[in-house]
This record gives C-alpha cells, structure tokens and sequence, in this order.
C-alpha cells in the first residue's frame, strides 16, 4: 500500500509526473500572490518528491525499503562516546545529547545496559544540582529541560545504580518551587513559564513516583487555557498552536488523568491536518513545512489521544482499525527522505543529520508503528520495526515498567519536615498496562 502511494504520487496513469505532485509552480494551490513560505513549500516538495522518484526509477518494491540500522547504531555510538568540538556551543544541553542518543538506540535495540549504563549514570550524577532537579552541564543551574532529558536518561539506563541517583526528595522540593500561581512551571528559578514546563515537571513526578495533587493544583486549568480555537496547544496563552507545544500540553494531562479538560474533538481535527499530502511527515504548525521530528511532536499525540477517550469510556466511537492518521506516509517520508548517507536522520532533504532528529525521527517512527490492538504497522523490510515507545514519557514500553517496580516500592519521601506519599500519574500507569497486554 505504500509504494502504491509512492508511485501515485510521483506518476499518473500515463506515465507523466501528476499534476498533483509536480514539483513546480502548479503543486501548489495560492490564495494570493507567490511568497516566501509557497516558494519554500514547492522547493520541498520538489525535493522529496524526487527521494521517491529515484526510489521507484531503481525498480524497486516496497520489500526495498530499509532503515539502515547498522549506519545508525555506529554514528550513534560514537556521539555518545564523545561529541564532536563543533557542539561546545551547546555545552549546557549535555543531558539533551545523553537522552537523544540512548533512546535512539534503545528503540534500535542496541543499547547495551552493560557497557552504556554505568557511563550515563556516572556523567549525569555529576548534572545533579544540590538543591534538587539537573543543569545542563556539571555545575550548572538546575533547569526542568535537561531535567526531563536526564531522568529519562537514567531510565533508560534501566538499572537501581542508576535511579538511586536522583535526590528524589530534592527533586520534589525543586518541582515545587518551580510552580507558578496559574497552574505553569517556570523552567528555572526566575525562569519563563511556558508549555514545555508543565509537561517535564509532570513527566519527571510521574516517572519517579513522587506525583501529588498539591504538585498538580491548577496545571489542568492552565493547559487549558493554552488550547487555541484551532484545536492545538500554544507555548503560552494567546499564542499559535503548535507541534511540540501541544504534545507537552496533551501528554502532561494524560499522565495525570486530566486530559478531558481540555476539547479534545477540536484536537483531533488540528492534529489531523498537520500530516502532509505529498511528503507524508507532519509539520509541526498550519502553513510551515514537513519535519521529521514532528514525526513524534505530533504523531504521538494520536495514541495518547485515542487512551484519554478510552479511559474516559467517552461515547466517541473509537476507531478499531487507525488512530485518526496515516503511519504508512509518515514512514516512508523517514526511511526514504531523512536517511542521511553519512550516518543519523535529517528534518528534511538538503539539511544535515544530527541528534535531535535523529532521536524524535525514530521516536515517532517508534510509537505509530503499533495499530490500535498493537500489531504492528510497517514500512518496507520487516526488520524495520522498531521496540515500542510508551507515548507518555518517550522511552522504551519496558523501561517505563522496569522503573515502576522499582519506585512503587520505596516509601513516602521526607520533605520539609513532613512525609510525602507521591505516585505514578494514573493515565500514565493505566495506559502502560493497556498497551502491554497487547503483547507488543
């Protein structure tokens, strides 16, 4: 089915390149006059189009198509092992690269605990601020964006050396002082408050077991108010819906159980409609071009969407066949026009790979590679399925449930004085169980 959308796209029944599809001024319907942003979109189009032409002009069949593991899995390595000198100007997202490339390989399957584990561990306990959460480097200031990386780092690394890591009461203490009066998190100590900062609070409580309601109060309300009337979430009131933003949104109130405060039918039709016709990826804001890390952004709002309307036994007739996408598109877009020759995945044609596309590239590829009863869906040679992703925190479906036997039996944590008894997020840990009973 997908190299029939492959060939439909790059030719008609005559032969000729479709009218639909042909990389020139035609491809593109305009309200208006010729802009920037249609000069943009017709180039790209051009561009990916061509990935496919030249994939069918070889005579090749959909069995072709490969996800160059072996590729991958080597240029990986070697950034985790050392980063190049050219990312010292990135010095304070270290746990960042961590988290990018470990889940990379996890959902690759070669992360090897043993040999990577005791590394990850030993670099991020030295990120760990004394007064609670992880900077971006040694001896930075803590910040609830490489906290999130580095949490999920350590789950990743999926052993008690190192989750006993994180100061967990510390780590509370510092959530908590992150909490704004309206419901947001602000992402450091007199730091902005936006979108980004509610999910990577809640995501890090929930994966460490140490979720409260006090920690929660008003965070609903807030992402609620961040929804525009396109259906999407906004980094902050006021502002347009976008990919990366609307995830944050979504996913931190699934984790909690929350997600019926936000209009979830104007969502789904937002979402739906950011999947490109031609390209086949999404982009990640209505009118912007295709990028592969929204293949994540916005393609794993879908499964999450499709558990909040399930745990809610909404009268929504949920469908048993897709979730309300086309993960056949989105993975030919990847495995055909985001391989980079030299090793990693690139956001789109003519831009270089690197860590982050490469990370949530996959990450998407990961989580919309299951079907609602959770069989798989893929592209091409068998071989390139991916291990599961758990939509909510973004490492592997294992990992996720590895940690919880783990935090679930520690105790209420000592905190000012007083006990605190915290847990996993309930959507999160309902919606875990569910997608692990499906045997995938």
């Amino acid at each position: 089915a997908s190299l029939a959308l492959v060939r439909a796209i790059a030719f008609c029944s005559c032969g000729a390149p479709s009218c639909s599809a042909m990389a020139s001024s035609s491809s593109v319907v305009l309200d208006g006059d010729d802009t920037i942003t249609s000069r943009d979109q017709q180039k790209t189009e051009s561009d990916v189009l061509n990935f496919f032409k030249t994939f069918l002009a070889q005579g090749s069949e959909e069995s072709d198509i490969l996800l160059n593991r072996n590729l991958h899995e080597e240029w990986l390595k070697k950034g985790l092992q050392q980063l190049p000198t050219q990312f010292s100007g990135l010095d304070a997202s270290r746990p960042w690269f961590v988290f990018w490339i470990s889940h990379a390989m996890e959902v690759l399957g070669v992360y090897d605990q043993s040999e990577w584990a005791p590394k990850v561990g030993a670099f991020l306990s030295r990120c760990q601020h004394p007064e609670g959460g992880f900077g971006g480097g040694p001896s930075q200031l803590a910040h609830l964006a490489p906290t999130y990386a580095a949490v999920s780092a350590i789950i990743i690394a999926g052993d008690e050396v190192a989750y006993k890591i994180v100061d967990r009461a510390k780590m509370y203490q510092f959530l908590m002082r992150m909490r704004c009066p309206e419901g947001g998190f602000k992402m450091h100590d007199e730091g902005e408050t936006d979108m980004r900062g509610s999910y990577c609070a809640i995501a890090v409580a929930s994966m460490l077991h140490i979720l409260t309601d006090e920690l929660i109060e008003g965070v609903p309300e807030y992402v609620r108010r961040c929804q525009t009337f396109e259906g999407g979430i906004a980094g902050e009131e006021g502002l347009e819906a976008h990919g990366g933003y609307s995830y944050c949104g979504l996913a931190a109130l699934c984790i909690a159980g929350k997600a019926s405060a936000l209009d979830l039918h104007a969502f789904i039709n937002w979402a739906a409609h950011r999947q490109m016709g031609l390209e086949g990826g999404f982009q990640g804001r209505t009118n912007k071009l295709v990028d592969s890390c929204y293949s994540f952004w916005q393609g794993g709002i879908f499964p999450l969407l499709h558990e909040a309307f399930r745990q809610e036994g909404s009268d929504v007739a949920l469908p048993s066949e897709h979730l309300w996408f086309a993960p056949k598109p989105l993975q030919t877009y990847v495995f055909l026009a985001c391989q980079h020759p030299g090793g990693g995945l690139r956001d789109k044609p003519g831009k270089s790979a690197d860590y982050y596309h490469t990370c949530y590239a996959l990450s998407g590829i990961s989580v919309t590679q299951y079907g609602v009863d959770g069989s798989p869906v893929v592209v091409g040679d068998e071989k390139n399925l991916l291990r599961r992703s758990d939509p909510f925190y973004n490492v592997c479906l294992e990992k996720a449930e590895r940690k919880s036997a783990y935090f679930e039996a520690l105790g209420p944590l000592e905190v000012d004085g007083r006990q605190v008894k915290g847990r996993e997020g309930e959507g999160a840990a309902r919606g875990r169980k569910h997608l692990l009973s499906q045997g995938n």
